[in-house]
């Protein structure tokens, strides 16, 4: 087999120059009490980081207090910034690039948590929070996409080397492009024109807030895994778009939905009973009645995307970071192989931060992770994998 790329070898991602092909993808780590950067954090990004990875990916931060999905998460805004400066300064020591992902959150927002009212395109209920979320205004909009420019521009000037824009999962932009959420009848509305109006500005004001300072990339996704969403045509149409539009030097692969159908990215065994240990006394009764639907459970096996990624790669020039079930040597290989240039790992380094570097050392290293996703329900006490590590303090 000849292979396009070696993961392990450096690589340039727009502007700046990796040492490998290997992203640690964004997952939010429940470890910034305050909304603020803890020691914790800081040192569980500097860990994966001396472990190998070519980048870390901090997640998530949020461009507006009603964009983030709990209290407990950083959004951007001046009293954030010194801890992120020690944050990307613990990761470019190790040898790594640090990216910033910046979002906001939606309908997916709690905010019996946040305090803030969840937007979304159009009016809806909240799942997890049984509130209403309201219909974004236009003027929300804009101020939502402004705020995307302030906040890559504030992970510039800390020091990140990447912003990546947060398109998927049913947030907020993602909202917007899913026929089944988005029943709006103005010029965000309707059409795939209209639904990817929102992606395509606010690429364009990222790019514009960090120019060639920073590499920027999107997640995007292709397949929201609920019937009436956004499917696998519209999406690359839709990444077909943003690559003619400029604003980006790479495109993140995903899929699911955070606010329906959460388990379509992450395959294998569903968590409902240590979820629900982690939520309130109403969400755990409904968990309990109806996580079998909300949680679904999906089988997970190796590179558990690849087959509607590589229908964008046949269609897409632009850089595509390959996700989902990336776990060895050979998975990375063969995803090179496949035309992808660079993968992104998550859960096997929440097992084991240092598994490149023993990759490096030997590549037949397999990884510990069993895809039990018991780490999924730790995200409020620090996410961790729970057969391993301790609690986060």
């Amino acid at each position: 087999m000849t292979i396009r790329y070696d993961a392990l070898a450096p690589a340039q991602l727009g502007p700046i120059d990796l040492r490998n092909r290997i992203i640690k993808a964004a997952t939010f780590e429940g470890m910034t009490p305050g909304a603020l950067v803890s020691d914790a954090l800081i040192e569980y990004h500097r860990a994966v980081s001396a472990g190998g990875v070519g980048m870390s990916t901090v997640a998530y931060l949020a461009v507006a207090p009603e964009g983030r999905t709990e209290d407990g998460q950083i959004w951007m805004r001046p009293e954030a910034l010194p801890g992120l400066q020690r944050l990307t300064d613990a990761i470019h020591a190790e040898g790594a690039a640090a990216s910033a992902q910046i979002g906001h959150a939606g309908a997916v927002g709690n905010q019996a948590l946040t305090g803030y009212r969840a937007l979304s395109p159009s009016v809806l209920v909240n799942p997890l929070s049984l509130k209403m979320v309201k219909a974004a205004s236009r003027a929300d909009i804009e101020r939502i996409r402004l705020a995307h420019g302030a906040a890559a521009r504030m992970a510039a000037d800390v020091g990140f080397d990447a912003i990546e824009i947060h398109f998927g999962h049913n947030y907020f932009t993602s909202s917007f492009l899913s026929p089944l959420l988005n029943r709006r009848r103005d010029e965000y509305g309707g059409t795939l024109v209209n639904r990817a109006r929102v992606a395509r500005q606010t690429a364009e004001t990222v790019r514009a807030a960090v120019g060639s300072r920073c590499a920027v990339l999107a997640k995007v996704n292709m397949d929201d895994g609920v019937m009436g969403g956004l499917h696998i045509d519209e999406a690359i149409q839709t990444i077909k778009w943003l690559e003619e539009d400029g604003s980006l030097d790479a495109v993140e692969l995903t899929v699911g939905s955070s606010l329906i159908n959460p388990m379509y990215l992450f395959r294998g065994d569903a968590p409902i009973r240590e979820w629900g240990e982690a939520m309130s006394p109403l969400v755990r009764t409904g968990l309990k009645l109806f996580g079998g639907v909300f949680l679904k459970a999906y089988p997970f096996h190796e590179l558990f995307l690849l087959d509607q990624a590589r229908m964008v790669r046949a269609e897409v020039g632009l850089p595509l970071v390959l996700l989902g079930g990336i776990t060895n040597l050979g998975a990375m290989n063969l995803a090179m192989d496949e035309g992808f240039d660079f993968v992104a790992m998550a859960r096997a380094l929440l097992r084991e931060p240092d598994l490149i570097n023993r990759i490096q050392h030997d590549s037949q290293t397999p990884s510990l992770c069993t895809h039990c996703n018991k780490c999924m329900a730790t995200i409020y006490s620090g996410t961790r994998c729970v057969i391993t590590t301790p609690a986060a303090t």
